[in-house]
Parts: structure tokens; C-alpha cells; sequence
């Protein structure tokens, strides 16, 4: 790249990022001299509020207006540099960014920590009659300065800071172990017997990623190998589900259960160090536990409020997968499982596939054909124009991209404006990518300095299947849901009609409210009008049958006490591992989780069985004391959904009518109050969970 096509300033902080121009060197040089400049900014403010207060002229444009901004900077320039730690990994980047972290957080706690910030926003608080949503955001503002050691003594508050910066580094470690012990293990296949069962789209996959692990030439032979199997998320399911080679399927299921557990990748004293870090600040702003400080800014509001809410789903989750394993283990040793012993955990997903093509003649692999990516967006996008009035335009080539993979879209409203813009990364590139799903803000909508409206763009981020040589990315189902999920996240953050961004979007959102609207698109996925709209034969155009979407919705209670069972273990024990319990307090976090194994699994976990080192959601994600929020958020998108269900999907009317309340309130509404008021808007009353339930066949 020459010189002079090269942006002189990296970090503009507004409009989209030019992503190839982010390379780690320019990062380490710049990055630094924007955090200088936020911190002169940031002493400038405080001079100014100083004088404010004096003069008692605060008000919501001069005091939150430059706190907005200089928040805003901080947000969009680290955003960029996490966005592609994230996207596209590399071990230079990676070195940069644990460089730049503790500076980060330092700045972070430098805004938290401001007595005359705090002053200001209180004082603003009292004296100004203000409406619902900007009292609700200056909540959150103090709350939040409050969590960050305002009110601490000098001691305490270097001990908070000294804790903040440790647990941004162990985070980010935690994170990295995954991702090196994940692209770490693999195996180079060269014998036909140990394929048996795979189908020719996952041997494609292998055989090309043994092609590039060899460094070979030519052209890729998926039939006669070599074939590298790896740890990556679509190999690895896909691997359980239809290998025969019992002995491979354990190894491979030892291998990703025990990821960064030991050697050089290994996170267990990580994570002891992290537990013990997060209490100790907890107690320091007055807290009994880390779960009792996450939850003080949650809806639940409550530990109590989210046991109970987890044992009324524990229970007959739990009774469905007793009786569920002992149907699978009678079905296996019916059909040549030849062992005395009961089915393992290597065992389950293989021994189910098998089962459900009998029990429901589904064969989920056969039926990709029908969802290859572009038809899926088609009717994805389909359905929002039907239910909220608006267009999705693709715009591939009008903004920056980080891989070629990558497209981009624009949103216009019913008047032919343009309202919002998206990027879509879909595939997995286990090399330089995490793994998981997500949705993140690129920009909020907001106002520039001149007072122009700022359109709000999100990152929308999969790792489904990419394509093969001579076929496009063809979905699995489990892919179209987890793309419909983030769709729904992005959906909230972009069509907000809330104009003030401390509220706009997903922001000020109660983190166990979040999942509401993604949870909400998954349910559409069941909906006939709109598969049958979506799902066509990527070669001949065929049209999906109508018994395979009967299949469809049978399969989504098929082994569904064993499925829920799994995110209610996820949930308690991270609910209780942050919990200040004294029955627990001579056993590590391991022996804590297999306690809890006892009344949330069927199948103890075996001693290889460190799912806890992997952890990435509670360990170097914001959900630490909110996995529940999964299970919470699905008991409020069943009820949403079921407003639809009562008034009936085939009436397009109706439909259209709740589609438009659910846009007015839920997506639009935003953190401009709180999510229960706006449920309640909604519905009409409160959240039940009888349709949750139903929907899980329990």
C-alpha cells in the first residue's frame, strides 16, 4: 500500500474503520498517542464541571454531552482493536493488544474514579426534573462509578485497580489458551476406515484443511484423503454426530473437553485466580459475592430469584433426560452397541443422529441442500420487512472489510431512508478467529459534532460451515437458528429509535433482558410460512417438503431434557461459583462443578472433563454471573412469540400488526426503561412460563 492512500491518523474515532489499515505495528505507535489526547480531554472536563458546579449551571447537555463523546472515542478506537483480536487473530496482534489493555483499564478507572464527575452527575440527579429515561441513565452512570471504587479510600481504591488490570490480563490469557489449544490438537487421517459415516461435505472440509496443514498442491481428494481432524467447531460436531470409528470419537471428545487445561495453554489456576480476584473486589465495593454485585444491575435483581427460576426448568428438564438417555441406551444396544456398558459421552450425539433418523426419519445432514446462505438471508430478511417494515439491502464494496468473507448490508425504513448498515462475518476460521457466535457494535446511533445523526452499525459474527469447492455455505439448522439469534441481537441495536446513545440500542439494556429480541428470531425459525419461504434446494431449486419441516419442529423437543439440562448445569454453576457459599470453601472451582453435576447432568463428567478451562462466556466474556440470562431472556421471547401464536401465523394482519408493536417497543425502546415496563407495553401484562415450557416439550 503506498504512502499516500494511507489515513495520516488511524484512529479518527467516528464513521466505519478502515480495517486493512489496522495493522499491530500502526496500533502500538497510534493507539497510545489517542489515549494521551483522552486524557488531556478528560482533565479538561474535569476543570470544567469543576467551574459548573461552582456556578450550579449543570445541565443534561453540559454535563453528559462530553462525557459521551470521550466515552464514545474510548469505545469506538478499542472496539476496532478487540473487534479483530477477535476476527483476526494473530500472535503480533495478540501481543499488542495485552500491551495496551492494562492502559485501557487504567483509563477506564481514571473516568470511574472521578470525584468531580460523580459530584456532577448527582448533583445533576437532585436539581433537574428530569424525564424517565435520562434519570434511568444517570443511574446506571452512578451505579457504574460506584462498582468502578468511587466511594473507596485511596488504599482500597489502588486495591480495586491493581485487581481491574489483573483480571483484564487473566481474561484475555483465558481467551488466548482457548484459541492456541483449540488450533493445537489435530489429527492427520490417512485410512478410509476411520471416515466410515462422515458425509462427503464434511470430508471436503477435512481433506481441504489437511491440503493446507501439508502444504500441498493440486486438487483437494475428498474420497481418498488425507483428511485433518481438528477442534473447530464444525468439524468437531460434525465428527460426533457420524464418525463410527468409536475409539476416534472418544479420543476427539477427550481432547475438546479437556482443551486448555494443561501445558502451556492451561487455565485452571487462571480461572481459581479470577474467582478469587472477583470476590475480593466484590467485598471491596461492599458486596457479599460477584454474584450479588452482577445482579444488583440486573432484572432478576436477585440470587434467590434466579435459583428458583433455574429448579422450576431444573426439575422436569431433569426427569425428560433420565428418561431420554435410558430410550437412547435401549435404542444402541438394540443396534449392535457392543458393550455391557452404558453410553458414554462420545457416544450421545453419534447414538441420537442415529435415533432420530428412525424415531423422526430426519436426517438433519441430508437436508443442508435446502439451506445454503444466500437463500437463508433472502428469507431472513424477508420476514423483518414482513414483521417490521423495513428493506435489507446488500452493499458489498461500499465500506472496509477485515476478510474477503465479510459482506455488508444496508437497512432502509418503509420512506426509502437508510436507518442502519450491518457487516455479517459467517464462517469459521479457526486459525485466527473465536469461536462462538456474537453480535457487537461498530457504531451506536448517535450525533457528530456538527449535530448529524449518526446511523447505528453492527458486527454480526458466525462460524458456520464456509463453503467447499463446488458448493456454497450450506446451513445446517442449528446454523440458521444461531443466524436468525444474532440477527435478532442486531435488530435491537439497530433499529432503536431511542436518541439519546447512553440508552439507544442495546445500551442501558438489563444484561438478562439482552437476549430477548435474538431469542425472539429463533422462534420464527419453526414458523412453516417462513421456512417453507426459505429452504430451497441450492441446485435444483426444489422447494423443502413439507413432512421434513413436520421433522423440523418434532426434532425441537427431541432429546430436550437433555438439551436444557445442559444449559441449566452451564448456568448453576456459574451462579454458584460466584456465589459467597461457605459449604464450598475448601474445594477448587472443579470440585465445585462436579458437586453441581449431580443434580444437573445424567452422564457425570469424566476425569478428563475440564469444560470449565473453555468457559470463554464466564472467564473472558461479560456473562459471569449471567449465564442464566439465556434461560431468563427465553421465558420472556416464548411469551412474546406466543402473542403471535394466539393471534394466529397465518393471519398476515395480525402478524404485521403485533410485528409493528414488537418493533415499537421491544427493538425501539431500547434501555430507555426499564424491561419489564416495555415487556409489559408489549404483552400487556407480565412475563409467564407456561409457553416457554410448551415450547420445550416439558
Amino acid at each position: 500500500m503506498t504512502a499516500d492512500v494511507v489515513d495520516k491518523v488511524l484512529f479518527k474515532c467516528e464513521g466505519l474503520p478502515k480495517f486493512n489499515q489496522f495493522t499491530p505495528e500502526r496500533i502500538e505507535k497510534e493507539f497510545p498517542v489517542l489515549l494521551e489526547k483522552l486524557n488531556l480531554d478528560f482533565n479538561n472536563i474535569e476543570t470544567e464541571f469543576s467551574s459548573l458546579i461552582i456556578d450550579k449551571n449543570l445541565d443534561w447537555d453540559n454535563v453528559m454531552n462530553p462525557l459521551n463523546k470521550i466515552n464514545e472515542e474510548l469505545r469506538w478506537s478499542w472496539g476496532v482493536i478487540s473487534h479483530l483480536n477477535s476476527v483476526k487473530n494473530s500472535e503480533q496482534l495478540r501481543n499488542v493488544y495485552a500491551k495496551l489493555l492494562p492502559n485501557v483499564i487504567n483509563l477506564g478507572n481514571k473516568f470511574g474514579q472521578s470525584k468531580i464527575i460523580y459530584k456532577a452527575l448527582k448533583i445533576l440527579r437532585e436539581s433537574n426534573s428530569l424525564d424517565v429515561t435520562r434519570n434511568r441513565i444517570l443511574d446506571k452512570e452512578i451505579i457504574d462509578m460506584e462498582h468502578s471504587g468511587i466511594s473507596l479510600n485511596e488504599s482500597d481504591q489502588k486495591d480495586y485497580n491493581d485487581i481491574s488490570e489483573r483480571l483484564g490480563d487473566l481474561s484475555t490469557k483465558f481467551s488466548n489458551n482457548v484459541l492456541d489449544a483449540t488450533n493445537k490438537w489435530f489429527l492427520i487421517l490417512e485410512n478410509k476406515s476411520q471416515i466410515k459415516g462422515l458425509p462427503e461435505r464434511v470430508l471436503e472440509l477435512m481433506a481441504l484443511s489437511a491440503q493446507k496443514h501439508l502444504k500441498k498442491e493440486g486438487n483437494v481428494d475428498s474420497q481418498n484423503g488425507p483428511w485433518k481432524l481438528s477442534l473447530d467447531i464444525p468439524t468437531y460436531t460434525a465428527f460426533m454426530s457420524y464418525s463410527e470409528d468409536r475409539s476416534l470419537r472418544e479420543q476427539l471428545y477427550k481432547a475438546f473437553v479437556s482443551r486448555a487445561s494443561n501445558g502451556n495453554e492451561n487455565n485452571c489456576q487462571i480461572i481459581e485466580e479470577i474467582l478469587t480476584l472477583r470476590t475480593k473486589q466484590s467485598k471491596l465495593l461492599g458486596y457479599e459475592s460477584w454474584a450479588e454485585l452482577s445482579l444488583s444491575t440486573k432484572m432478576a435483581s436477585k440470587t434467590d430469584n434466579v435459583e428458583k427460576l433455574l429448579e422450576e426448568l431444573r426439575e422436569p428438564s431433569f426427569k425428560a433426560a433420565e428418561l431420554e438417555l435410558k430410550n437412547l441406551n435401549n435404542f444402541a444396544h438394540k443396534n449392535g452397541f457392543n458393550t455391557e456398558n452404558q453410553l458414554q459421552p462420545w457416544d450421545i450425539s453419534y447414538w441420537s443422529e442415529l435415533l432420530r433418523k428412525e424415531k423422526l426419519n430426519l436426517d438433519q445432514e441430508a437436508l443442508r441442500p435446502w439451506f445454503p446462505l444466500e437463500d437463508v438471508l433472502k428469507g431472513l430478511f424477508r420476514l423483518c420487512e414482513k414483521l417490521f417494515d423495513i428493506k435489507v439491502i446488500e452493499a458489498n464494496g461500499e465500506a472496509p472489510v477485515w476478510n474477503e468473507d465479510v459482506l455488508f448490508f444496508n437497512i432502509y425504513n418503509n420512506s426509502n431512508n437508510k436507518i442502519a448498515s450491518f457487516y455479517l462475518d459467517p464462517f469459521s476460521r479457526p486459525e485466527s478467529k473465536r469461536g462462538g457466535a456474537w453480535m457487537d457494535e461498530c457504531l451506536n446511533k448517535n450525533f457528530d459534532s456538527k449535530g448529524n445523526n449518526i446511523i447505528p452499525v453492527a458486527y454480526l459474527v458466525c462460524n458456520q460451515t464456509p463453503p467447499s469447492k463446488n458448493k456454497p455455505s450450506l446451513m445446517s439448522f442449528e446454523e440458521v437458528q444461531t443466524l436468525f439469534h444474532e440477527f435478532g441481537h442486531g435488530l435491537q441495536h439497530m433499529l432503536t429509535t431511542v436518541d439519546l446513545p447512553q440508552a439507544a440500542g442495546i445500551n442501558n439494556v438489563e444484561w438478562d433482558a439482552v437476549e430477548l429480541p435474538s431469542q425472539f428470531m429463533e422462534n420464527w425459525c419453526f414458523d412453516k410460512k417462513t421456512l417453507l419461504n426459505i429452504a430451497k434446494h441450492y441446485e435444483t431449486g426444489e422447494k423443502l417438503h413439507e413432512k421434513d419441516y413436520e421433522k423440523l419442529c418434532a426434532n425441537r423437543t427431541f432429546n430436550c431434557g437433555m438439551g436444557t439440562l445442559r444449559q441449566l448445569h452451564f448456568a448453576i454453576t456459574d451462579l454458584r461459583l460466584h456465589s459467597n457459599l461457605s459449604s464450598y470453601q475448601e474445594f477448587n472451582s472443579d470440585e465445585i462443578r462436579r458437586d453441581i453435576a449431580k443434580n444437573t447432568t445424567i452422564i457425570p463428567p469424566i476425569n478428563e472433563d475440564k469444560f470449565l478451562c473453555c468457559f470463554s462466556h464466564i472467564f473472558a466474556g461479560g456473562y459471569s454471573a449471567g449465564y442464566y440470562s439465556y434461560k431468563w431472556a427465553e421465558v420472556l421471547s416464548a411469551d412474546a412469540f406466543s402473542m403471535f401464536e394466539e393471534a394466529g401465523l397465518e393471519n398476515e394482519q395480525k402478524i404485521k400488526d403485533i410485528g409493528k408493536k414488537f418493533k415499537d417497543t421491544i427493538l425501539s425502546l431500547g434501555g430507555s426503561l426499564p424491561p419489564l415496563e416495555i415487556f409489559k407495553s408489549f404483552r400487556g401484562r407480565e412475563p409467564k412460563t407456561d409457553p416457554l415450557i410448551r415450547h420445550l416439550g416439558l
